[in-house]
């Protein structure tokens, strides 16, 4: 601050002819200590005032200070109602930016606002959820927390323990702090601390010798050298954290090597640097001769600091030293603008301006929000309208140079400015962790769920912490900590790692699988061998076996035969629309019209005997027209509801997912379910009766009795479609269709087999018994 004064006072451009004094007092760190001082400067030193002199200027135009928040805020309170400017080099909370309880107050450190929402980002940043938090019990350290875990509650960051203690409190509770940073499962730890807390805490922490936490600091101590450099070392390492922005001062080296007790007697300052950098004692004029002997020797005055190398040779200087620099030649900027008005334009009513002589604080106030100057280090200084300056910072991380000492580098830069949208700035790859480490830290309470699973939270902890859960068949999660899995579309089901949706496996019964293979020729068999039988039937159509029945009906059931084959080919192969209704239609009325021949048959059977009997002329009504009227009435009813069917409510394919959720199986719906029973329990009952005639046919005394033949195939018959039923029902996919055309091919073979083999044994292998006078012999039956 002298230096910035002096500085301005032999300008020849920034208040000429004005020259400005000033007064230290030091506030202890102390809000009692700093509002006494602030009063002090306002009214004076003399310690009783009458009201008569309690009027008039007060004793300084402004004041700097003070040097922390609760300081500040203590000062502010006390001359704010007097409109007298303070400007603060060193208090961050965000709670001075209110106008309404802080109208006089300004500033040239930015707001922890700024601050919290960078530890936060940072803390995004490399990826950490899970950390500790560390507080100054004051002002500073409280709003600033608070701020912080706004920010950080919003990113989803957990914090796994926060506590505060200030310098007053006993050494058993910060011994109690630093066991908690030790049974804590994060070893990173955001310290919002002031440097004197700080400097209590670490020194518990070097006794305790707790290494591996990697410090993340605020502004008020991450530069500080708290430590000596061995403990930095082991202890610090690696912290990193914001920093007040450090600029050089021309003059600054010059003026600090003039600094020496003999041109600055009584200032106790100068007299204690003087001691500690020389280890020597500096006698005072009024010392006198009888007191004891200095514990070191005597200053001889010709010490030279122009060799000395430490702190205080450094031109540089630190934030908070800059901030002062910035804050005195704010005041001055201010001063001068308003010397500068001109009357009849200036900014008060009528046009009036400030005199220097007369004016009000709240004058100055006026022309402290319109401050707007370069430094000599090239950076511009103004206040918003809350009084504060443009946020910046840059980025720290304590290193270990190649001489072995531990030594501050920047790593980046925070500017809320910046017009991109991106205020911070990070090189990554020049930081160095705890321990010296290249690869950053782990801070979570929990590994990552990776993909396929998601997050479960565990009870009475917080979000961060949680269980991973596989997602559930059907269900994907194709990001990291997904909360929740999303279930795959219809057609689309989980892959094995639940990462990723595929599509269903689409199951039908193809004409290229082996099971379909084997039904197509089996099929195709009874096609071929229900031909063979015809060709046999039509060369021998003369001979009596043949002729015995009605060739004419069993050619027509040998017809119908092979479209029963033929109808179980459509059951095969993908469904559509028109193979779905032709499978049904075709299967209905071609068993309507086999069974009916059979019926037919049996029938002619029964009619057949009981013409014999004397007088009986029943035959001439069930002649050949009569048999096949029979036949075309039972296959139209058939035929009738399928039309029906067709009409209301066709058969449609449709994709079933009811038997395997990973599995498509592509079938057809019967759509009516009353029409399909329909046409199903018609064909039941007419082989129930045809079963029930034939069982009754059985024993009559004919050489060759085709009513046995019928009665075996029947019972066939029954039995392969009671039997369908439940296997039917207990087999799934395409096993129900594969049951379905098995049942069908069974049938048929059934009917095949028993009504027409034996008649083809007679004619190819017995021809002495295809004669008219044995097959119309009367020989007793065999009975079943």
């Amino acid at each position: 601050m002298i230096f910035a004064i002096e500085e301005i006072n032999r300008s020849q451009t920034l208040l000429p002819n004005i020259t400005m004094g000033y007064r230290i007092l030091d506030d202890c760190s102390s809000p009692t200590t700093a509002t006494k001082a602030a009063l002090t400067l306002a009214n004076g030193m003399e310690e009783l005032i009458s009201a008569s002199n309690c009027k008039g200027l007060p004793n300084v135009l402004a004041m700097v200070g003070g040097g922390g928040s609760s300081e500040s805020i203590a000062i502010a309170r006390t001359i704010g109602p007097f409109r007298i400017p303070l400007v603060s080099y060193f208090s961050t909370c965000a709670c001075l930016s209110n106008r309404q309880e802080y109208p006089a107050f300004y500033r040239t450190i930015p707001s922890d606002y700024y601050q919290s929402k960078l530890l936060a980002q940072l803390i995004k940043t490399f990826g950490w959820t899970w950390i500790g938090t560390i507080r100054s019990n004051n002002d500073y350290g409280n709003f600033g927390m608070q701020a912080f875990m706004e920010d950080i509650e919003k990113l989803g960051i957990c914090v796994a323990f926060s506590v505060s203690f200030s310098r007053t409190d006993p050494e058993e509770k910060v011994t109690e702090i630093v066991e908690i940073i030790k049974k804590s499962t994060t070893k990173l730890i955001v310290a919002f601390s002031a440097t004197g807390e700080m400097r209590i805490l670490l020194r518990e922490i070097v006794r305790q010798n707790v290494t591996g936490i990697q410090w993340i600091g605020s502004e008020a101590w991450v530069t500080a050298e708290l430590l000596s450099p061995d403990e930095r070392i082991r202890f610090l390492i690696g912290t990193i954290g914001p920093a007040i922005h450090m600029a050089e001062v021309v003059g600054l080296r010059e003026f600090l090597l003039k600094v020496h007790p003999a041109t600055s007697p009584g200032n106790s300052l100068v007299k204690e640097f003087w001691e500690t950098t020389f280890k020597c004692t500096v006698l005072s004029e009024n010392k006198n001769k009888s007191d004891s002997a200095p514990e070191n020797q005597q200053c001889s005055g010709h010490e030279s600091l122009h060799g000395v190398n430490n702190a205080y040779s450094d031109i540089t200087m630190d934030g908070s030293s800059y901030n002062v620099y910035k804050a005195v030649y704010a005041f001055a900027h201010a001063i001068h603008g308003m010397l500068n008005c001109e009357d009849g334009k200036g900014p008060f009513s009528n046009g009036t301006c400030a005199h220097l002589s007369s004016y009000e604080p709240w004058q100055l106030l006026h022309y402290m929000q319109s401050v707007n100057f370069t430094t000599s280090s090239g950076d511009n200084v103004y206040f918003d309208s809350n009084g504060d300056p443009v946020a910046t910072y840059d980025l720290i991380n304590w290193q270990v140079n190649k001489n072995g000492v531990p030594e501050i580098v920047t790593i980046g830069y925070y500017d809320a400015s910046a017009p991109s949208g991106q205020p911070i700035v990070l090189n990554k790859e020049a930081i160095v962790w705890n321990g010296g480490n290249n690869k950053v830290p782990q801070a979570i309470c929990t590994e990552s769920c990776p993909p396929g699973s998601r997050k479960v939270s565990r009870k009475g902890q917080p979000i961060c912490c949680f269980d991973c859960a596989q997602c559930a068949d059907g269900e994907i999660s194709n990001t990291t900590d997904a909360l929740d899995c999303t279930q795959c579309p219809f057609e689309y089901w989980s892959n094995p790692s639940k990462d990723k949706c595929t599509a269903k496996e689409i199951e039908f019964l193809s004409f290229g699988e082996t099971l379909g293979i084997v039904l197509v020729t089996l099929a195709l068999v009874g096609v071929c061998g229900t031909i063979a039988i015809a060709g046999v039937f039509f060369q021998y159509k003369d001979t009596p076996v043949v002729k015995a029945n009605n060739s004419e009906l069993s050619f027509l059931l040998l017809f119908a035969l092979t479209l029963c084959f033929l109808c179980s080919l459509t059951f095969i192969g993908e469904p559509s629309l028109w193979s779905c209704v032709l499978q049904r239609v075709s299967f209905g009325i071609a068993f309507v019209l086999c069974i009916s021949c059979v019926l037919a048959k049996t029938i002619l059977v029964l009619m057949a005997f009981k013409a014999t009997l004397p007088n009986n002329s029943i035959m001439k009504w069930f002649g050949p027209i009569q048999q096949r009227f029979g036949v075309f009435v039972l296959t139209f009813i058939q035929s009738l509801i399928c039309i029906i069917w067709l009409s209301i409510a066709p058969p449609f394919p449709i994709k079933n997912t009811n038997y395997y959720r990973e599995i498509i199986i592509l079938e057809c719906s019967v759509g009516s379910i009353i029409a399909f029973c329909c046409v199903s329990s018609y064909i039941a009952f007419l082989s129930c009766i045809c079963f029930i005639l034939a069982f009754l046919a059985r024993k009559l005394p004919d050489n060759f009795n085709e009513a046995q033949c019928i009665t075996f195939s029947m019972l066939i018959f029954c039995a392969v479609w009671l039997a369908f039923i439940p296997a039917y029902v207990s087999s799934p996919g395409k096993y129900t269709v594969a049951i379905e055309v098995f049942a069908i091919l069974s049938s048929s073979f059934g009917l095949l087999l028993c009504i027409f083999i034996p008649k083809c044994s007679i004619i190819l292998l017995k021809p002495e018994s295809n004669t008219r006078k044995h097959v119309m012999s009367k020989v007793p039956s065999k009975k079943l």
